[in-house]
C-alpha cells in the first residue's frame, strides 16, 4: 500500500472515534454508562429523548467499538466497551474546560453556592474517610453505586435522604458526589441537608474523575 493511501486509512480510523463523540446526546450517554450498563429504556428517560433516537446514537457509539451491548429478556443492555472510554470522556471535558471560557461561565453557573464546594484534596478526602471524620455519600442511584465508587462512601440515592437522615451524624462534614462536574443530583443533596442543618458540602468528582486520577474505587457487584 502507498505510504499517503496508509497515512490517509491511519488517520481515518482514529476519526472514526471524533465522529462518534461529535454529538452532545452521544457524549452524556458515555457520561452516563460510565457509570455502569444501562438498557435503553433508562438511558432514554435520564436523556428525555425518544428511544428510537438514542437507539441510533447508540449505534453510532457501537460502530465506532465504543460501547457493546448485550440481550436480557426483553432489555438489550448496553455498557462501555472499557474504562478507556471513560477516560476519554473526562479527558475531553477537562481539555474543553480548559480552552472553552463559554463552558466555564456554564459550570460557574451551575454552582449555586460555591461555598458548598468541598476544599479537600482527592486524597486528603479519601484518607479522612478512611478515618472516619468525614462522612462520603453517594447520592446517585443504589446501582451505580453498586457498579463502582468511591472508597468508604455510603449510599445515599438523592430521593431517600430525608427518610434516612438517622442515617447521618450532626457533629461531622459530610462530602456528597454524584456522576461528575456535569451532575446534579449533588446539589440537589447539599440543599436538603444544609436545610436540616448539616455540615455539608459537594465535590465534582465522579468515579470517572477518580480513576482518570490514578485513584481507586470499589464494586459491589461483579465486573
Amino acid at each position: 500500500m502507498e505510504k499517503r493511501t496508509l497515512k490517509d486509512l491511519l488517520y481515518e480510523q482514529v476519526a472514526r472515534i471524533g465522529k462518534a463523540v461529535s454529538s452532545p446526546k452521544r457524549l452524556e450517554l458515555l457520561d452516563l454508562l460510565a457509570q455502569g450498563e444501562k438498557n435503553v429504556e433508562v438511558l432514554a428517560t435520564e436523556l428525555s429523548a425518544d428511544i428510537k433516537l438514542i437507539s441510533a446514537h447508540l449505534k453510532s457509539l457501537r460502530d465506532a467499538r465504543l460501547v457493546t451491548s448485550r440481550r436480557e429478556g426483553k432489555y438489550v443492555i448496553y455498557r462501555l466497551t472499557g474504562g478507556d472510554v471513560a477516560g476519554l470522556w473526562v479527558t475531553l471535558r477537562q481539555v474543553a474546560e480548559e480552552h472553552l471560557l463559554e463552558l466555564r461561565l456554564a459550570l460557574d453557573q451551575m454552582v449555586a453556592d460555591p461555598a458548598k464546594l468541598a476544599s479537600i484534596g482527592r486524597e486528603a478526602l479519601l484518607e479522612q474517610a478512611r478515618r472516619g471524620n468525614v462522612i462520603v455519600i453517594d447520592v446517585r442511584p443504589q446501582a451505580e453505586y453498586e457498579a463502582a465508587h468511591l472508597p468508604f462512601a455510603r449510599s445515599m440515592p438523592v430521593a431517600e435522604i430525608e427518610k434516612r437522615l438517622a442515617e447521618l451524624p450532626t457533629d461531622k462534614d459530610i462530602v456528597a458526589y454524584c456522576r461528575g462536574p456535569f451532575c446534579l443530583l449533588s446539589d440537589e443533596a447539599v440543599a436538603l441537608l444544609a436545610a436540616k442543618g448539616y455540615r455539608v458540602s459537594k465535590i465534582f468528582d465522579g468515579v470517572s474523575e477518580w480513576q482518570a486520577a490514578g485513584l481507586p474505587v470499589q464494586a459491589s457487584t461483579p465486573q
